[in-house]
């Protein structure tokens, strides 16, 4: 018997990266999952590799008609929801301050913050009647540290988490949870064509990319889909019924700190600076 044996998922940005690893996984674990995404080859083809455990519904969050037609196919099919992940997104608007265009910035919260909200909005009437339900978002290591994304991702990626905290205050009385994800630099096609590969290149070039980030993470390899998926399954089913309200990074140790051999050289470099000789102390030691 699966993980989720008896539950019913809708995975947004379902058709590719990270939501196409969880729709696998989820799937594989015994769940009903209807894949919401606009890349109709790529989704119809996941949908059809899963046969009865999936379906496939045209969605583009940034439309609320179409969260909530998602939210409803889900139970129309199977009777309940038992999870929303939201995971849709793009790196949005990028630049540097001053070449950053309203337009750009409208664009970009729509499609990361407020679709994450509208599927919170829809989701949680559904899992209240129900008494139970889990949602969850992809959140990043931009939304927590600087210097990790583009400045309206970071924000927006910020505004997710604490927009998780917030609304997991309101629905824990109903039973229902509200976790996200933060994502390290995760080797996924969409990493690859922020970093200025095309979109070919990106997509078949996915061991260029892992080994670029490998080193990006203290832990020593490039963080895979499948880790992300493996983090929301948890977070999905009954073995994380006491967790709600938390940003949970899975990032290979990058918020956890400088790795060791960088705060050796630092305090090396200091000594140096400083003309002393190498001794016991709390830096570089």
């Amino acid at each position: 018997m699966g993980r989720l044996e008896g539950k019913v998922a809708l995975i947004t940005g379902g058709a590719s990266g990270i939501g196409a690893a969880a729709v696998r996984l989820f799937a594989g674990e015994g769940a009903r999952v209807v894949i919401a995404d606009v890349q109709d080859e790529r989704a119809r083809r996941l949908a059809g590799e899963l046969g009865a455990r999936a379906v496939y519904a045209r969605t583009d969050v940034r439309e609320e008609a179409e969260i909530r037609a998602a939210i409803g196919e889900a139970v129309a099919r199977w009777g309940r929801l038992d999870c929303l992940f939201n995971n849709a997104g793009a790196g949005g608007v990028t630049g540097g301050i001053e070449a950053i265009s309203a337009e750009g910035i409208d664009a970009t919260m729509a499609l990361l913050v407020r679709a994450v909200l509208l599927g919170m909005k829809h989701a949680a009437p559904v899992m209240r009647r129900q008494h139970s339900g889990s949602i969850i978002s992809t959140a990043s290591i931009a939304g927590l540290l600087g210097g990790w994304g583009p400045h309206v991702y970071s924000a927006a990626k910020a505004a997710v988490i604490q927009l998780t905290r917030s609304i997991a205050m309101e629905l824990a009385g109903s039973g229902v949870r509200v976790n996200c994800i933060c994502p390290g630099a995760i080797a996924t096609p969409i990493f690859g064509t922020s970093l200025g590969l095309s979109s070919e290149a990106a997509e078949h070039g996915a061991s260029l990319v892992k080994g670029a980030l490998a080193s990006v993470h203290p832990i020593g390899r490039a963080g895979l889909p499948e880790d992300i998926a493996r983090a929301a399954l948890w977070l999905a089913g009954d073995e994380s019924s006491f967790v709600t309200g938390q940003a949970i990074a899975v990032d290979g140790g990058i918020t956890a700190g400088r790795p060791w051999s960088e705060n050796q050289a630092m305090g090396a470099q200091i000594r140096a600076l400083l003309g002393v000789k190498r001794r016991d102390s709390a830096l570089g030691e």
